[in-house]
């Protein structure tokens, strides 16, 4: 700001930093074992200003769409599994690229787009909640998997007759019945 052309003063604008980011940077990295990285657009000297605030070390600043994309396809190169979060037009090719892509619910249309997650508020805790939903979400898919493997495997070849020759047969309605349970059962898991 200047005065009869002498500087009296300077103005900053800056984005405000999401209150729980630097708990769920501290969330993600401790608890769930995630590496974070932070590639922005902006300046480097903002980022790394940023991402020392968040508790965030891996930073990528000055980022173009295309930037963020290329740091995505390095990191699934390296063999990593990479989830982005982003709401901004710049995001969204990087959100396609990811294996997971979150959007912000308060981002922009084209970022919810290209996103396979949308999280209804933005809270960055939302992102550790989503995470830790779909981990469970795996588990019980792999555990109802297992579970109908061995019934099957068991339970076909008794309803085929194989222990017939010792003597037991398995009438049809104990056939239904345990074909009833097994759908109950992975419903209710």
């Amino acid at each position: 700001v200047a005065v009869n052309k002498r500087l009296v003063g300077c103005i900053a604008i800056s984005d405000r930093i999401k209150p729980d980011a630097a708990r769920a940077v501290r969330y993600l990295r401790s608890k769930m074992g995630v590496e974070v990285w932070m590639v922005t657009g902006d300046h480097t000297r903002v980022a790394r200003s940023v991402a020392s605030e968040v508790g965030i070390t891996n930073v990528e600043a000055e980022a173009l769409p295309v930037g963020k994309v290329s740091r995505i396809k390095r990191l699934q190169q390296e063999g990593k599994v990479v989830a982005m979060v982003g709401d901004g037009i710049n995001d969204s090719p990087a959100l396609s690229q990811a294996d997971l892509g979150i959007a912000i619910g308060t981002g922009t249309d084209v970022a919810v787009e290209a996103a396979g997650i949308v999280l209804m508020r933005d809270g960055l805790l939302d992102v550790a909640t989503a995470l830790d939903l779909s981990r469970a979400t795996y588990y019980r898919i792999k555990l109802n998997f297992v579970w109908a493997f061995g019934f099957n495997a068991t339970g076909i070849p008794i309803a085929a007759g194989i222990l017939f020759p010792a003597g037991i047969i398995l009438p049809p309605w104990a056939a239904g019945l345990a074909m009833a349970l097994s759908s109950v059962s992975v419903v209710c898991s």
